[in-house]
């Protein structure tokens, strides 16, 4: 990472092996309500004034947004601050992440990144942040850190010590408690051509829920049910996943129905560098929301902080009268839709471990220091060479409030081709209060779902 890290973390481990880590003291946890804000990032500014002090985030939507409606950009009067472009990169080269200057260098002059004035609107709901402060105080790794005790709802490690710490703090982020909507996923054609694969996603959080306890959820962190609505030779498949929380011990949990014969079957191979289904195998299953999934295959570390141009609220991209035309273009998305800012991110890569198979040999992650969300990725064949960079564009979901990805792409330098998810434009708004019980996800509830 060079000379960049702005925080080293002298005292992070590898974290894939030994005893649970210790929980924070209750003195370090008061850091929540004094110099941290409750998710663990630095309350305060930056020096130069280029990053603002949180003060609470967007909590509250825009007078002029309606319950049910699609989020409107809260900023529509921001005006991009500078634009940086292979032309100018040099200028930003300290705080862009090494897959952004290789995008900026392979794909320019139509790959830029147009940079707003820093808004730190990550925001959750106050029982949320509650559950923050009481995990810092009980939350530990379990042996050799394939999972976690003594935490419920929300990110285990506000105070992080290790990049397992971290990464679990990404995979346990609030999202909710319950969720339905509409989005497409595409793989376009090096000449910009597409057809997308439109999918209905329902959630139910599991782990999240309001008086939870981990010992009553089965092990579970949420439950996901996805129905393939086009195209015509594809609709009617149903997937269907448990995620499981010590996925060694209880390995993930999928099913998936094949409207061709009729049946529906166990996918026990839904996992690591299994290829994503309906991504031409420009991304594998353990990059759906950017990381997910058992950590054991790598060793975690944790760099430390840096300030970075990152995405972040991609209202633009999720406005409602904008068209998955409007978005995709050859080689990208469409970089007037974008709008990237200045942040704070912890920083993890994750190294292979010794004799395990997977197609990714290095990984780096830039999490977002205010939602726990990761931001960016990049990822590393087995000769060093980057070769995968994948983005989350975020914005605040008003009803709940929660930050959360609206868009996601992983962009193939060696192909030069893409995979895109979460073209929701032209689908009603994300319903965060659909009515489930949990009884729908069952595989049974499935099959009678396929039958109809």
């Amino acid at each position: 990472m060079r000379n960049r890290i702005i925080a080293a973390i002298a005292a992070a481990v590898l974290g894939c092996s030994g005893p649970a880590l210790a929980k924070v003291s209750p003195a370090e946890a008061e850091r929540l309500k004094n110099d941290l804000t409750p998710v663990g990032a630095e309350r305060a500014g930056n020096e130069s004034g280029t990053i603002p002090a949180w003060t609470g985030g967007l909590a509250s939507p825009p007078a002029n947004w309606r319950e049910g409606t699609v989020e409107i950009n809260p900023f529509p009067e921001d005006e991009a601050l500078y634009v940086i472009t292979r032309d100018n990169l040099d200028q930003y080269r300290d705080i862009l992440s090494d897959g952004h200057i290789q995008m900026l260098e392979q794909y320019g002059p139509e790959f830029f990144m147009p940079v707003y004035q820093a808004r730190r609107t990550a925001a959750f709901p106050e029982h949320v942040y509650e559950k923050f402060y009481q995990n810092a105080l009980t939350a530990e790794l379990l042996d050799n850190g394939n999972g976690v005790r003594d935490t419920i709802m929300t990110s285990p490690f506000p105070i992080p010590q290790n990049g397992l710490e971290a990464i679990w703090n990404h995979i346990l982020r609030y999202r909710g408690e319950e969720l339905s909507f509409r989005s497409a996923s595409a793989t376009p054609q090096r000449d910009g051509s597409f057809n997308p694969v439109v999918n209905q996603y329902d959630y139910f959080f599991a782990y999240s829920r309001p008086g939870a306890e981990l010992e009553d959820i089965d092990n579970k962190i949420f439950y996901l049910k996805t129905e393939t609505v086009a195209p015509s030779s594809l609709a009617g498949t149903i997937t269907l996943v448990h995620e499981t929380l010590d996925q060694v011990r209880s390995p993930r949990l999928a099913w998936r129905y094949d409207s061709g014969s009729r049946r529906l079957r166990r996918s026990p191979n839904l996992a690591y560098e299994t290829d994503l289904p309906n991504s031409s195998s420009l991304r594998s299953v353990d990059q759906k929301d950017m990381y997910n999934g058992a950590p054991n295959q790598y060793d975690w570390e944790l760099k430390g902080k840096r300030e970075l141009i990152v995405p972040y609220n991609a209202y633009k991209l999720h406005d409602e009268s904008v068209r998955p035309n409007d978005v995709i273009r050859p080689n990208h998305i469409n970089q007037d839709l974008t709008r990237y800012e200045l942040h704070r991110v912890w920083v993890v890569e994750a190294k292979r471990r010794t004799g395990i198979s997977h197609i990714y040999d290095r990984r780096v992650y830039y999490i977002d220091e205010d939602s726990w969300q990761i931001l960016a990725t990049e990822e590393y064949n087995e000769a060093g060479e980057l070769w995968r960079v994948s983005e989350a564009h975020n914005i605040v979901y008003y009803s709940v409030p929660v930050f959360w990805t609206t868009m996601e792409m992983t962009y193939d330098l060696k192909a030069q081709r893409y995979y895109i998810d979460g073209l929701d434009n032209g689908y009603p708004a994300y319903n965060f209060e659909p009515g489930y019980r949990g009884n729908e996800f069952t595989a049974a509830a499935a099959r009678r779902a396929a039958r109809r």
